[in-house]
C-alpha cells in the first residue's frame, strides 16, 4: 500500500515538467490524479493512460484553462465526481514572459497574474470545503526562487510568485485547525521546457549566445552550478502530504541550490 493510497489528487500544470512530476510522484504513492494543462491530445492522453499503466491508480484529464475561474472550480468539482474527494491541490500552472518594464505588454502582465497567481485563488476556494468536510487536506503551491527575490525583465513573474508565497500564508491561518495545511515549494532553475523556452528571450534580451545564459545567467544563480530536477521538486511534495508533515504549513520551502542564501 502506498502511503496516499486513497487519496486523490489534483494537480494544476500536469502535462509536463515539474506539474507531471508531482502527478506521478502522488501516483507513485497510490493516489488517483487529475491531471491539467496544455498540449496535442495525443501527448496527454500518452501521459494519462502512462500514469494509469505504471502505477495502477485512475487519472484523468481536465482541460480547465487557468485563465478562467468558472473551469478551475469545474476542474475541481471533477476531481470529486471522479474519485469522491480532492485530498491534495498542488497549484503549479505558470507561464513566464521576459521583457523590460517599459515595453512590457499589458496584456502578458494580465495573462501571468491570471494563470500564475489567480488561479491558486479559485482552485484553493473550490477544493477548500471538501477538504474541511473531510477533515484532511493538503494544499501545495508551486512558488518560485522569485517569490524571495528577483530578476530583471520579469516583473509580472516575481510579482505573481511573491503574491502565491502570500496567498499561501494566508490560507494555511484559514485552515490550520481543519487538519489542511498549506505550503508552497520555491525551486530555483529546474530544467523544464518553460525555462528551456525562456533562452531565445533571454540571448536577446541580454545579448548573449545559448551558452552564456545558460552559464552565466541561470546557473550563476545558483551557488551548487546544477539546475534543479523535476524529481526532486516533487519529493519534496510528496513529503509535505504525509504525517511527518502535519506541522509544517504556511511556509515557503527553498530548494534552488543556495540561490536565496545569498
Amino acid at each position: 500500500m502506498g502511503s496516499l493510497s486513497g487519496k486523490n489528487a489534483v494537480v494544476t500544470g500536469s502535462t509536463s515538467g515539474i506539474g507531471l512530476a508531482y502527478a506521478r510522484a502522488f501516483a507513485g504513492a497510490g493516489a488517483n490524479v487529475v491531471i491539467n494543462g496544455f498540449g496535442s491530445p495525443e501527448d496527454i492522453e500518452k501521459e494519462r493512460s502512462k500514469i494509469e499503466s505504471d502505477f495502477k491508480v485512475k487519472a484523468v484529464y481536465s482541460p480547465a484553462d487557468m485563465t478562467k475561474p468558472a473551469e478551475i472550480a469545474e476542474m475541481i468539482a471533477l476531481g470529486e465526481k471522479s474519485f469522491g474527494s480532492v485530498d491534495i491541490l498542488v497549484n503549479n500552472a505558470g507561464i513566464q514572459f521576459v521583457s523590460p518594464i517599459e515595453e512590457f505588454p499589458i496584456e502578458k502582465w494580465d495573462q501571468i497574474i491570471a494563470i500564475n497567481l489567480s488561479s491558486a485563488f479559485h482552485a484553493i476556494r473550490a477544493a477548500v470545503p471538501g477538504m474541511k468536510k473531510k477533515g484532511w487536506g493538503r494544499i501545495i503551491n508551486t512558488a518560485s526562487a522569485h517569490s524571495l527575490v528577483a530578476s530583471p525583465f520579469k516583473s509580472a513573474y516575481v510579482s505573481a510568485k511573491h503574491g502565491i508565497a502570500g496567498l499561501t500564508k494566508t490560507v494555511a491561518l484559514e485552515v490550520a485547525t481543519h487538519k489542511i495545511t498549506c505550503n508552497c515549494i520555491s525551486p530555483g532553475y529546474v530544467w523544464t521546457p518553460l525555462v528551456e523556452k525562456q533562452i531565445p528571450d533571454t540571448m536577446k534580451a541580454r545579448n548573449l549566445t545559448r551558452e552564456q545564459v545558460i552559464n552565466d545567467v541561470l546557473l550563476d544563480a545558483q551557488p551548487t552550478k546544477e539546475f534543479v530536477t523535476s524529481e526532486q521538486v516533487a519529493a519534496l511534495a510528496l513529503f509535505l502530504c504525509g504525517d511527518d508533515a502535519a506541522q509544517i504549513t504556511g511556509t515557503n520551502l527553498s530548494i534552488d541550490g543556495g540561490w536565496t542564501a545569498e
